[in-house]
This record gives structure tokens, C-alpha cells and sequence, in this order.
């Protein structure tokens, strides 16, 4: 290896040899970095998303390859985010991927210290189940003379990380059910 090449393994020297001055171009990069490809590269196709970590609406690109997310980054085509994303929606890849995700619907029985393991229709079984029977306790057709047509044991605090649509179905659902305390999240 000769004497310029030796010398040039040295970041801060290839910034003054190579013209690069600032160290942005290629003084910045090493062997290994030169042989990187960015986890974009392979993917079969790009989904356009939304982040479903608040309100406000990030627009994202899903990076898919053989039908699994590979990377998850900010749409530069959104006119909310404009392509950045915070460190929550950066990290959204992890809500499909991350190992210890759980794929079952756990149940803890009243007073019981164990979770058990449900299947999905027995849970919906048993919540519909509950909310009928809530709504049929707690009905008001009316209170001092006046029509009310509303059930006072039903409630709804949505979060912020459903969309417009999700909270508006919400709504229209609570509403029809004959739920008044209907909250959301992000205004709290």
C-alpha cells in the first residue's frame, strides 16, 4: 500500500485531498460504506401508508419485499410531513415485525391474575354480548319530561392514532347505539 493510500484511510486528510472540504461526499466514506445498498433497493414494491401513531396524518412510504415489510420511511410526496417522520413513525416497522408482537387476543377473567389465550370470535362474541346487555341496563327514553333516547352506560374515548375515518365510524356507531359520552384523545 503506498504512502498516499495509507494516508488517505484518514477521514479528516481525504477531506483536504479529495477537495471535499466539508466531508459530505467522499470523505465521508469508507470501504464498508461504499458497499452498502440501502434497505430500499430490493423491494418489489412501495405501498403508500399513513402513520398510525397520532393524529396528524405522516404520510408513509412501506417498503415491501416478498411480502414483508422491509422499511418503513417518510413520503415525500405528503403534503403534511413532506417526507420526514418522527421517531415514533420512523420505528412503525416494528408494529408488524417486532418478535414479541402478540398475534392472540388475551383475556384476563374478573379478579383472575392469569391471561389466557381466546380465540377472535369468542372475543367478539363476548363483547357484543356485553355491550347489548349494557345498552339495554342503562337505556333513558327520558328524563324529567324530556325525551332523551340514550343509553348511560355506554361510552367512547377514541385514540389519537385512528384516522379520521376510523373516529368518524366511531362516532356514528357510539351516536346509533345511543352513547352521549363520546371523547377522543387528541382533544383531551
Amino acid at each position: 500500500m503506498g504512502v498516499r493510500e495509507t494516508v488517505t484511510r484518514w477521514p479528516l486528510l481525504r477531506q483536504f485531498l479529495d477537495g471535499d472540504r466539508l466531508g459530505r461526499g467522499r470523505a465521508a466514506r469508507t470501504r464498508r460504506s461504499a458497499e452498502l445498498t440501502p434497505r430500499t433497493a430490493g423491494a418489489d414494491r412501495v405501498v403508500k401508508s399513513i402513520c398510525p401513531f397520532c393524529a396528524v396524518g405522516c404520510g408513509q412510504q412501506v417498503f415491501v419485499t416478498d411480502g414483508a415489510i422491509t422499511q418503513i420511511e417518510g413520503d415525500p410526496d405528503s403534503p403534511v410531513s413532506r417526507g420526514r417522520l418522527c421517531p415514533k413513525g420512523a420505528a412503525s416497522k416494528q408494529l408488524v415485525s417486532h418478535p414479541r408482537r402478540e398475534y392472540t387476543v388475551k383475556y384476563r377473567r374478573p379478579h383472575g391474575t392469569e391471561w389466557e389465550e381466546l380465540e377472535l370470535d369468542t372475543a367478539m362474541d363476548m363483547i357484543a354480548d356485553r355491550v347489548i346487555a349494557t345498552r339495554a341496563e342503562s337505556w333513558q327514553w327520558e328524563q324529567d319530561g324530556s325525551r332523551t333516547r340514550r343509553a348511560m352506560g355506554l361510552a367512547s374515548l377514541g385514540g389519537a392514532t385512528l384516522d379520521n375515518e376510523e373516529n368518524y365510524l366511531m362516532k356514528k356507531l357510539y351516536t346509533a347505539m345511543g352513547a352521549i359520552q363520546i371523547e377522543n384523545q387528541a382533544r383531551i
